[in-house]
């Protein structure tokens, strides 16, 4: 583990509060210990789960289990590339516990979490707290990191803090309102269940190793399949809950019904994915991705799902080589929570009414588990800086770091979504290139050297060892 630190400030009590020990949180700690800055890191599980948790390790990834591409000069590569120039202790873990997959960065999820966790308890400038918060003090520096599935009384707290003035004679509180949108999360099936028989193993366009199980549709079984999947009966949603999906991870139903062929040009789709057993493209595909390095389960990429159950079960086995198909988890709904950063946040992460509580993570309005990790990271960096009474130092905006907290931070308000890392948040070349490979090469240099250099004026390439 990354044990190198700037000279430690000597502290007889904890002076930077962090709540939630997810990834951003996580991260956020480290940094902040790695800058000798004392830190209480408060987190509520086990004493209270959420509907997507499963144990009380930190770092815990509840959805998919890819930190997506490891593709040179690609914008998920580059984003990885500075926090691995920075220092991260997630993505150092996350490469320790990588399992095959391609072109991606997959991680053995149980390995993963129970690495972070036992290097962030070991830590002893951290000292963890298991209970759940419902006030913030505003007088210690404090990193909310409490994650998409914040609990009520933290959000309710949230919300008081976002009041602020609108400037009128009778001093009104105008609220922002806390903001949410549900997200789910994908089966998962016993390898030893799949019928290898039907399947193949390829990677698209040969990119990379064969480590995803390929499951090929003809247009019958595709039409059989599609027809069972619009028609099937989804979870009930409770009267007070508006369906808000993130565009980027629709459940697998509400995408076909967007048309007849929406899936053989999203999840299904089976562009170079040539079977190599006739030499024929499918009509459609499956693809299975492998959960841990073991290799004994494999969670359906890009089914995310809202359905009952038991007609998840009923749809999904109609799928070539999953007739059999043993789930270890069927997909799930969860409430995905998000402040309004552009009405609350400047571009260091702190509150403008209240500089010394900053966001990380998907609450500040990231989707992604590497963008959660980059937030969490310049949160601590920040924080670090303010407890010693200096000013953070904003990461450049043709980084990747800079251009996601430029968009979170300058949307527009009054239609704010999460967003992911893409080419399209950095700002565009001076000079401009046709070439579509050349114009991002381009860019990821230039970001990686501007990176660089806020590094070293911020004081990390010590710390970053």
């Amino acid at each position: 583990m990354p044990s190198k630190r700037l000279p430690v400030v000597k502290v007889n009590i904890p002076n930077i509060r962090i709540v939630g020990a997810g990834l951003a949180g996580s991260e956020a700690a480290w940094q902040c210990a790695r800058r000798g800055m004392a830190v209480e890191l408060f987190e509520m599980r086990p004493l209270r789960s959420t509907p997507a948790h499963r144990t009380s390790d930190f770092a815990e990834l509840v959805c998919s289990n890819s930190l997506k591409s490891e593709t040179v000069n690609t914008a998920p590569w580059l984003l990885k590339e500075e926090l691995r120039r920075a220092g991260s202790l997630l993505i150092e873990i996350a490469r320790e516990c990588a399992v095959p997959a391609g072109h991606a960065l997959a991680v053995d999820r149980i390995a993963f979490a129970e690495k972070v966790t036992e290097a962030i308890s070991n830590e002893p400038l951290i000292t963890v707290r298991r209970e759940e918060v419902a006030l913030i003090d505003r007088d210690p520096v404090t990193v909310i990191a409490s994650g998409p599935l914040t609990s009520d009384a933290l959000s309710q707290e949230i919300v008081r803090l976002s009041e602020v003035s609108n400037g009128s004679s009778s001093d009104t509180a105008v609220r922002h309102p806390r903001l949410y949108f549900y997200d789910s999360i994908s089966p998962i099936v016993e390898a030893d269940s799949i019928d290898m028989s039907r399947v193949y193993t390829a990677a698209r366009y040969d990119k990379g190793s064969a480590d995803y199980i390929n499951c090929p549709m003809t247009r019958e079984e595709y039409e059989r399949f599609y027809e069972a999947l619009i028609s099937a009966e989804s979870v009930e949603a409770r009267e007070w809950e508006k369906l808000n999906y993130f565009e980027a991870c629709l459940p697998i139903e509400e995408t076909a019904r967007r048309g007849r062929d929406t899936l053989r040009f999203g999840p299904m789709k089976p562009v170079g994915l040539r079977d190599p057993r006739n030499g024929q493209q499918p009509y459609a595909v499956v693809q299975l991705r492998k959960e841990n390095l073991r290799a004994d389960s494999y969670n359906l990429v890009g089914f995310q799902n809202h359905l009952k159950f038991g007609e998840q079960a009923r749809v999904l086995r109609l799928i070539p080589g999953l007739e059999n198909a043993q789930f270890l988890r069927y997909g799930q709904m969860h409430r995905n929570t998000y402040i309004n950063s552009p009405s609350l946040l400047n571009v260091t992460l702190q509150m403008r009414k209240h500089p010394r509580v900053l966001f990380a993570g998907q609450i500040c309005g990231v989707e992604g588990y590497v963008e959660s990790i980059a937030t969490g990271l310049m949160a601590g960096i920040h924080a670090a800086a303010l407890s010693i009474g200096a000013e953070p130092l904003v990461p450049p905006r043709s980084s990747a770091f800079g251009s996601l907290v430029h968009y979170i931070t300058h949307a527009n308000a009054k239609n704010f979504q999460p967003a992911n890392i893409t080419f399209d948040l950095l700002p565009a070349l001076e000079t401009r290139i046709r070439d579509r490979q050349a114009r991002r090469r381009r860019q990821c240099e230039l970001a990686l050297r501007e990176f660089e250099g806020w590094m070293e004026r911020a004081g990390m390439v010590a710390a970053a060892g």
